[in-house]
């Protein structure tokens, strides 16, 4: 999948497909998108201390280093799982900046790029990555989940991971009280996410965003 770096406003960079004609990351500010939907309202709102948290495309691993940081910051257990269908080539991610703007530690961004797929991989004494190739519609997993990022292209670009099965059997992989948290709040969406049995609440979007979506198992 061809993909080329962009700027977006707060500095940090996103990337464009041109597969699916759509930017990876808000171009109103990458690293304070994925700070305000996933960290802030997702993985900040679990009251657990030892989380499992899977995200719905890997995509640059933004998530995931911000999601590293955290872990560090708040002392928290993490094991992050994520599954990605269109891996991102090394040539282009040694050109991000995500590290210059969020940590000193350039380890921890190259640690989880370098990580074998589909294995565990420590990367900090808490932070561990499970990076999975696949498809989300073909993947059954063994591992229950705290929290879930959902952070797929758009329903307009991958209308079939936007659906009440997809969000369903997520549900059922989702522990007790779960979180999922995504940027698009589309109608569609909180109708599948109701249909499929978890509590949606509309809460303010990041810049360049009304809304966000976050449900609850």
């Amino acid at each position: 999948m061809t993909t080329n770096i962009q700027i977006t406003e707060d500095g940090s960079h996103t990337l464009y497909s041109e597969q699916f004609d759509e930017h990876y990351h808000s171009i109103h500010g990458a690293i304070q998108e994925s700070m305000h939907v996933y960290i802030n309202a997702g993985l900040k709102h679990c009251e657990l201390t030892k989380i499992n948290v899977f995200e719905v495309g890997f995509g640059s691993g933004l998530n995931a280093l911000l999601t590293c940081i955290e872990a560090s910051k708040l002392n928290l257990d993490i094991t992050y799982y994520s599954i990605e269908l269109y891996p991102i080539k090394k040539s282009i991610i040694d050109n991000l900046n995500y590290v210059e703007l969020t940590s000193d530690d350039k380890y921890i961004f190259s640690a989880i790029h370098t990580a074998s797929w589909n294995k565990i991989v420590e990367i900090t004494s808490n932070f561990r990555i499970v990076k999975i190739i696949g498809d989300l519609n073909n993947y059954n997993f063994t591992e229950n989940f705290d929290v879930i990022y959902f952070d797929a292209f758009s329903p307009d670009k991958q209308p079939y991971l936007w659906t009440e099965e997809v969000f369903k059997k997520l549900y059922d992989y989702l522990n007790l009280k779960g979180i999922i948290t995504t940027y698009c709040s589309k109608g569609i969406v909180k109708r599948a996410l109701r249909s499929a049995g978890f509590i949606v609440k509309r809460l303010p979007g990041p810049p360049g965003k009304w809304e966000m979506l976050r449900a609850i198992k």
